[in-house]
Order: structure tokens, then C-alpha cells, then sequence
């Protein structure tokens, strides 16, 4: 294998991790980033541009106390030119916290996201994804669950530990 598809082995399987951490972060400019303007999104109840993904992302992901997508095998294959398949296996967890209004759970997902990729202005982005389903399962979160308990926990909202972890001053909340 040569060094340059190396790199872009590299740099594709970097655009599916920043993917994940925008989505699970609710950084939304992130995820923007790692398509191209005219990418087309499939995500099963969603399918349309990237602008709408994002959109359709800001109404629904908020409903979730949080989200952690999982990113295991990324498999970068038959990269020609200036386009490249990539093939990214997923476990994606969805929790809700209950209240004394609503229910609480755990939908987990695995999914593939099975991926265009192309080179444009010297940059590996998604063209065109589809995300493949492979099983659900749903799980009851009982009221007075275990967020909040003793240790830092992930937050969404610009003051998580991945946003002051390199300040010396800050890296104890």
C-alpha cells in the first residue's frame, strides 16, 4: 500500500470519529464538517441534504440526556481516484433519563454507515451515506438513574471535559 492511500485511509477514518464526537456533543458545525455542501444523508426515517440532516439533528438529538456513538471497524476499501468506499460498524445508544412525566430508556442501534467519500479541494468528506440497521433493542431507565453520580459526566452543552481538559487552571471542575 502506498503512502498516499494510507493518508487517506487515515484522513477518512478521522472524518468518522469527528462525525461521532459532533453528534454526541451536539456540535452540529462538526458534523457540517464532515460532509461536502451537496452531500445526500439516508439515515432510514431521514433521508435529504446535509443542511436538513443538521436541521432534522438539532430538533431530535436534544430530546436524548445523552448519546454515545461507537465507532468499531472502519473498513476503507476500493479508493479510485478521488473516491473511496468506506464501510464503518456502529453501536449507537440513545438515553433518556425519566422524569416523573415521561419514560425513560435506552434505544441501542447497531448500524453500519456505509459511506461515498470523495477528495475535493485536496479534503476526504462524505458524499452520500447510508446508514444500515442491523438491530435495535430497547431498554427501561428507571426514575433516579445514575447520572449525576460520583465521577465527571459527558455534558452537551460547550462545557464538557473534552472543553477544558487542556487547561491546566481547569482540569479539575
Amino acid at each position: 500500500m502506498d503512502l498516499e492511500t494510507l493518508l487517506a485511509k487515515q484522513e477518512i477514518t478521522d472524518v468518522v470519529y469527528r462525525y461521532a464526537r459532533g453528534i454526541d456533543r451536539l456540535d452540529f458545525e462538526l458534523v457540517r464538517s464532515c460532509y461536502h455542501p451537496d452531500a445526500y444523508d439516508d439515515h432510514g426515517a431521514f433521508k435529504g441534504s446535509v443542511d436538513e440532516f443538521i436541521e432534522m439533528c438539532e430538533g431530535f438529538l436534544p430530546r436524548w440526556t445523552a448519546t454515545m456513538h461507537f465507532m468499531g471497524n472502519v473498513l476503507v476499501d476500493e479508493i479510485d481516484g478521488d473516491s473511496a468506499r468506506a464501510e464503518t460498524y456502529a453501536v449507537a445508544y440513545h438515553r433518556r433519563e425519566a422524569t416523573l412525566d415521561t419514560e425513560g430508556k435506552d434505544d441501542v442501534f447497531g448500524i453500519r454507515y456505509v459511506d461515498r467519500f470523495e477528495k475535493r479541494d485536496d479534503r476526504w468528506l462524505i458524499a452520500h451515506r447510508v446508514v444500515a440497521t442491523e438491530w435495535r433493542r430497547v431498554d427501561p431507565v428507571p426514575v433516579g438513574g445514575a447520572r449525576g453520580a460520583v465521577g465527571v459526566w459527558g455534558t452537551r452543552d460547550g462545557n464538557d471535559v473534552i472543553d477544558w481538559i487542556m487547561d491546566a487552571q481547569s482540569a479539575t471542575p
